[in-house]
């Protein structure tokens, strides 16, 4: 029921010090929007951290030692160094002050899954990996409309091409990961934002 999940989110697991819920999708699988909703929810209060929000501010901040890489694997539509984003999740998280987070776009690949259970594995507990499952038409349609208005640099088709055979490629094979473990719940993210958001507060409530 609700009232245990808040009490297991608000105690944490043991001696770990962050509670954590993976958000997964394509490229406009809608995982930033829906995890701004799942903020709102009352209860044991996430943060919601974007792995690719810390990085594109990370690269937008005068003098980061790690701006011109990172900008090179937003244009190219590949992934960032792990160690990179693990620095940048972890000190937000520590500089947060809070427990429980929904960390959204990430582990991305095998090597950020490996870099995450090197740096984080011992001070996060993962309760559970969102999936918002959506097609590639559906993906690269919203991406592109979103583009208009968006700013970002990644939001046109040549990215969006290679932004999606990663996530086919290095993605999904760490979704399955955690299929096998029992970690998956897998959300129809192609219907209306609150169609989309009415299952997923179904799930929290449920867990």
């Amino acid at each position: 029921m609700y009232q245990q999940f808040v009490k297991e989110m608000s105690s944490g697991q043991g001696d770990f010090k962050f509670n954590v819920v993976f958000v997964l999708g394509g490229p406009g699988a809608g995982k930033g929007t829906q995890c701004e909703k799942i903020t709102q929810l009352q209860g044991p209060g996430f943060v919601h951290l974007s792995a690719g929000e810390l990085l594109r501010a990370e690269r937008q901040k005068p003098g980061s030692e790690y701006g011109d890489i990172i900008e090179t694997h937003i244009q190219n539509g590949s992934i960032v160094p792990v160690e990179i984003t693990c620095a940048l999740l972890k000190r937000a998280m520590e500089t947060s002050g809070k427990q429980n987070f929904l960390i959204d776009g990430f582990p991305r690949n095998e090597n950020n899954l490996f870099g995450w259970e090197k740096e984080m594995k011992h001070v996060a507990f993962v309760k559970f990996v969102l999936f918002f499952n959506c097609s590639e038409e559906v993906c690269v349609n919203r991406c592109l409309n979103r583009g208009q208005t968006s700013g970002r640099s990644d939001d046109n088709l040549e990215s969006l091409k290679k932004r999606i055979q990663t996530y086919y490629n290095a993605t999904m094979p760490i979704i399955e990961h955690y299929k096998k473990q029992g970690l998956v719940r897998e959300i129809n993210a192609e219907r209306d934002v609150e169609e989309v958001f009415a299952d997923v507060k179904k799930l929290f409530l449920e867990v």
